[in-house]
């Protein structure tokens, strides 16, 4: 009976009389709160470089909760630049790699790892002149499996950072 009042509050007005779907009904409810607690196990941690157009470069690392806007998306996707810490300006995904050190394709599309026939481009270094190579690359997805992201800046510039003063002891030495 008291199973009964279980699932009758908290599906509302549905009651199940019959034992068959009360064993169906918790066997949902526990891989729900299976996959509820895989979700917070599994909290992202991303390597982020963030360059701008005048060729500085910023490394970062973003984790938990602050990386979660950066899952699902895409190389080439443009991304408001307050995720990464940065007051103005829009960030360009162009790049990244996984734990493995395998490299991110923009033409591959999903976020599996995938043996590919390549002439040219990224993955593949210093091939003949119509030569072809199957090599491993991952798709253009963000997923928890990437490691590291290269990114640019576009419409801004990176803040300067401040550099040390030299003091009359540092120059006289």
């Amino acid at each position: 009976m008291s199973g009964i009042l279980n699932v009758k509050s908290f599906f509302g007005a549905m009651v199940f009389s019959c034992p068959e779907h009360l064993n169906s009904i918790k066997k949902y409810l526990a891989r729900l709160i299976k996959a509820e607690n895989l979700f917070i196990l599994y909290l992202v941690e991303f390597k982020v470089v963030v360059s701008d157009s005048k060729g500085v470069s910023v490394s970062q690392e973003i984790k938990d909760k602050s990386a979660q806007p950066l899952l699902g998306s895409k190389l080439g996707d443009v991304i408001d630049s307050s995720v990464f810490g940065f007051k103005d300006g829009k960030i360009k995904i162009t790049g990244g790699s996984d734990k493995s050190g395998t490299p991110m394709r923009s033409d591959l599309h999903g976020g599996s790892k995938k043996y590919i026939l390549m002439t040219t481009g990224v993955g593949l270094r210093n091939m003949e002149l119509g030569g072809r190579k199957r090599k491993l690359v991952r798709g253009n997805l963000i997923t928890e499996e990437i490691y590291q992201l290269n990114c640019q800046l576009i419409d801004s510039t990176l803040p300067e950072k401040e550099k040390p003063e030299i003091t009359q002891t540092a120059e006289n030495k």
